[in-house]
């Protein structure tokens, strides 16, 4: 009978921790072959240039076109702003210019550095990453690059219908096109997550969506090649109409992936291009038209002469970084980034966010 006892007693206290080392295991740390506390904490980025810092300047070198590699990752970037513990690694993978295909496990070949979510995979061995934060899909379907140049063509000969006259019908089905990319990209960062024993509750998936850099609100004297060369009818389009449904999109895929989901679309609102002082820029977190003269001197760099041209500068990496930072350090699935009374911004939990839009 005592026997029967101890052995009864034994099971519930093994059964007991083990279902602790379970729940321990799935929310704090993840299941390494190492011990997990012996690994350092780190932060990761991933995707294009607005998490590579482009348009912040002071580029790391090797990502300011040498060896071909323009990913652009600058000292500004939103991670160089998250306020962490100073034992925490801050690492970027963010390239300027690229797509869903490179965020994923299998990009073209060619890239200057290849598939961010294999390089991901080994970094998870070897850090302890609390966080990985994504952004992706402006350089796919979308094109949106190809769209701002297409509305300065507009501009250029004055067209009726401008660059959103096409685009209204168009743009929509882009985005469709878009979704199931960076929904595969997304599924390529979870699984070189769980390579490496993560479980999806011992880290924060954050995807971000993106701000308009432009807006109907611009000076006048600065509507031309001194700045910003759109027509007005074609600003509104993109800070009222393509950016929000880009937003809408990116947000689904999010939800699809068990993401969390950072909204930036009203992000840049009276602080885009051509809306601070006409002469200094002073109050505008986004570059105007830019263009590096000396790299068009330069037969291998004259292609990327004018690639900060409408991404944040640094003090607009400085507002998204700490938008960002305050939302990595709340539990809500998902936000937007919006301007307190002082211009800062902060994250707002989305239903809050809904009343602000729609008072």
């Amino acid at each position: 009978m005592r026997a029967h006892r101890t052995k009864t007693l034994l099971f519930v206290v093994v059964s007991g921790v083990l279902a602790l080392a379970l729940l321990i295991s799935d929310q704090y740390l993840p299941g390494l072959p190492l011990q997990p506390k012996q690994l350092p904490s780190a932060v990761v980025t991933m995707g294009d240039s607005t998490l590579s810092g482009e348009g912040g300047g002071d580029y790391l070198a090797g990502t300011n076109g040498e060896r071909g590699n323009w990913c652009h990752r600058s000292a500004a970037a939103p991670i160089n702003q998250l306020r962490l513990p100073p034992e925490v690694t801050r690492i970027n993978l963010a390239c300027s210019g690229a797509g869903a295909e490179v965020v994923g496990a299998d990009p073209e070949p060619g890239h200057a550095e290849g598939s961010q979510s294999a390089q991901l995979a080994e970094l998870a061995k070897r850090y302890r990453i609390t966080d990985v934060v994504v952004q992706v899909g402006a350089n796919d379907d979308v094109g949106f690059t190809d769209v701002v140049n297409q509305c300065v063509e507009a501009w250029v000969r004055r067209a009726e219908e401008g660059c959103a006259g096409p685009l209204r019908a168009d743009w929509p089905k882009r985005i469709e096109r878009m979704k199931p990319k960076v929904r595969s990209a997304l599924e390529d960062v979870r699984a070189a997550m769980d390579s490496a024993g993560y479980t999806p509750s011992s880290y924060s998936l954050v995807v971000q969506s993106y701000a308009s850099p432009v807006g109907p609100e611009i000076r006048p004297e600065l509507q031309n090649l001194s700045g910003c060369p759109f027509l007005t009818s074609d600003l509104q389009w993109i800070r009222d109409t393509g950016v929000p449904q880009l937003s809408d999109g990116l947000h689904e895929v999010a939800k699809q992936t068990g993401a969390r989901f950072l909204d930036l679309s009203r992000a840049g609102l009276g602080r885009e291009a051509c809306t601070g002082d006409p002469r200094t820029g002073e109050g505008e977190w986004f570059t105007r038209l830019s263009v590096d003269w000396a790299s068009l001197q330069d037969e291998s760099r004259a292609a990327h002469a004018m690639q900060e041209s409408y991404h944040a500068n640094a003090a607009g990496h400085r507002q998204l970084g700490r938008c960002l930072s305050e939302f990595l350090s709340t539990e809500e699935p998902t936000a937007a980034c919006l301007p307190d009374a002082q211009g800062n911004l902060h994250p707002v939990p989305d239903h809050v966010a809904a009343l602000r839009a729609n008072p």
